[in-house]
Order: structure tokens, then sequence, then C-alpha cells
């Protein structure tokens, strides 16, 4: 009995760990996803700013939560002498369980925009 519960003690923090590792790795990505989908929403040519602004918040609130969206940044910028939209999203993923201490997280998704 005595090593089961010496087992546990090590394994039940290990196995959380990893499920922690795992919740912000898809958050991340997703976030990641959501950044990218918008901008290629506002670079189209019958769309604007807000458009790809409301697309990255629709796409962060369906698939995790809205929270996680307060932040998006969205700006046309120039890369490699392209016109560029960037969707910059500002989130605080918790790193140790749900109400714990969080971490800052910054993706950024690119799009060329689209000549009329």
């Amino acid at each position: 009995m005595a090593d089961f519960v010496l087992v546990l003690v090590v394994l039940i923090p290990l196995f959380l760990g990893v499920l922690q590792v795992g919740l912000v790795l898809f958050v991340r990505n997703t976030l990641a996803n959501a950044a990218a989908e918008g901008a290629r929403h506002a670079a189209a040519f019958d769309r604007d700013l807000a458009d790809g602004e409301r697309r990255t918040r629709e796409q962060v609130g369906a698939a995790v939560s809205g929270r996680f969206a307060r932040h998006v940044d969205v700006r046309t910028v120039s890369l490699g002498g392209q016109l560029t939209v960037e969707v910059v999203v500002h989130a605080s993923v918790p790193a140790l369980g749900i109400g714990g201490p969080a971490i800052g997280l910054d993706v950024v998704g690119h799009a060329v925009e689209e000549a009329p």
C-alpha cells in the first residue's frame, strides 16, 4: 500500500502537468488559427479591418472562450513590399490550473491584401 501512495505522489502531478501543457498549446494554436483566419478575411478586397477583427473574435469564441479575444489588434503593414493585413491577439492563459497564474501569449496572423 505504501508503494502505491509513493508512486501516486509522483504520477498525479506529472499527469496534471502534461494535461496543462496540452491545454496551453491547444489555446495557443487556436488563437494562431483565428488570427490567420481573421487576417485572410480582412485582406479580401471587399472587406475592411473591422471585419477581420470580428471574424477573429468569432473564431476564438466558438473554439475556446471569448475571454481570450479581449485584445485583438488589426492593422495594415508592409512586408517585403506587399501590403499585408496583420492580426495580433493578446491573451492570458492560465499556466497552473484553471484559476492559477496566467502567462501572456501574443499570436500574429498575416495575409496579403487583395487588390480590387
